[in-house]
């Protein structure tokens, strides 16, 4: 039987961009980058050879520097090589949202234990870009129109991989928001959890940077128990 690993590895290493956008948005691929996907085969290795089934916790879509470089969720270079283990050529930027989630994963007690309950993933798994920044898959009604399948099927395959269905953690309010449309309609997850998106706390929120990692904390802890 497959792992959880053998899943994701396949999926990802074989994701392609829509052939189209609405003017103006671009998709970085970064599993089109032979050393990416090489960083990812070890991440999944490490911390996903096995068929437990995991928590998903699922962002927007990457950014251009942080999984939208490494090809592992809220996970810039700098943590893929100093939290993760995983020697990388992929830079030395920092990226907020990866800052803030390393924190919070370090407080909960390290990356084995958390990813043996947890998967970090996008509910839109390649970075958009507009004007030379991020760019939010619902940020343009006619964008989320035009790859609405795509998010549908992403969502569905990546429950493939081994998710615990009864709880999602979504990050990001209006994340939530079109979570909610898309599982209304796929019926993939029985709760849907919401936290404030890293970014949102990182750019507009930092002096509560304690509190907001207490939050996440109690809601993984919450998730585990099924409370």
């Amino acid at each position: 039987m497959p792992t959880f690993a053998d899943t994701a590895i396949k999926y990802f290493t074989k994701l392609k961009a829509p052939a189209q956008l609405p003017s103006g948005v671009q998709i970085l691929n970064p599993y089109e980058n032979e050393s990416v996907k090489s960083a990812v085969k070890e991440f999944y290795q490490i911390f996903y050879d096995d068929e437990r089934k995991r928590i998903f916790v699922l962002g927007i879509n990457p950014g251009r520097f942080g999984g939208g470089l490494t090809g592992v969720s809220f996970t810039d270079p700098v943590a893929l090589r100093k939290h993760c283990g995983i020697d990388n050529q992929l830079g030395n930027k920092a990226e907020l949202s990866s800052k803030f989630v390393y924190e919070v994963i370090n407080h909960f007690g390290g990356v084995k234990k958390f990813f043996s309950y947890f998967f970090l993933s996008a509910i839109y798994p390649l970075a958009l870009i507009k004007d030379g920044k991020n760019y939010n898959y619902y940020d343009d009604k006619k964008l989320f129109s035009s790859i609405k399948p795509h998010l549908k099927t992403s969502l569905k395959k990546q429950i493939e991989f081994g998710a615990d269905r009864r709880i999602v953690i979504c990050l990001g309010k209006k994340n939530a928001e079109y979570l909610k449309i898309l599982n209304d309609e796929l019926m993939l997850f029985d709760k849907i959890e919401t936290l404030d998106h890293p970014r949102f706390i990182m750019q507009y929120r930092k002096k509560k940077i304690d509190s907001y990692i207490s939050q996440y904390i109690t809601a993984f802890d919450r998730s585990i128990n099924h409370e």
